[in-house]
């Protein structure tokens, strides 16, 4: 069985993106905030989180914290999705905890592989 990514982006472009080059190799389920992501959890855990780390209401950072305050969701696996090439929030982060940081614009092959790398 296939495993199950949250792409968590509140552009619709990268989730469009993300979920082309994610679905044939993995359920793939596209959540546009943060808040709505929380909510999804209740129902569904993901193997993987790609997760945008500046979004409104609550940032990829925020969330990153409040999923690992979670028993059930603190083992998640979080790869970080960032517009950022460097700076403070770059920095915080690659120190997060998260498996991975990904640049934006999303390119297909290196999303794919790096969900591979971390999801198998």
């Amino acid at each position: 069985m296939n495993k199950l990514v949250f792409v968590v982006d509140d552009n619709d472009s990268n989730l469009t993106m993300a979920a082309l080059a994610l679905e044939k190799d993995f359920k793939v389920l596209t959540i546009p905030s943060a808040l709505k992501m929380f909510s999804v959890l209740e129902k569904k855990l993901p193997d993987l989180i790609l997760l945008d780390i500046e979004m409104p209401d609550m940032t990829g950072l925020e969330a990153y914290e409040k999923l690992k305050e979670n028993p059930q969701w603190k083992d998640i696996l979080v790869i970080f999705l960032t517009g950022h090439e460097e700076g403070a929030v770059l920095s915080k982060a690659r120190e997060s905890g998260a498996v991975d940081v990904i640049q934006k614009p999303i390119v297909a092959s290196v999303l794919l592989n790096c969900v591979k790398k971390h999801c198998s």
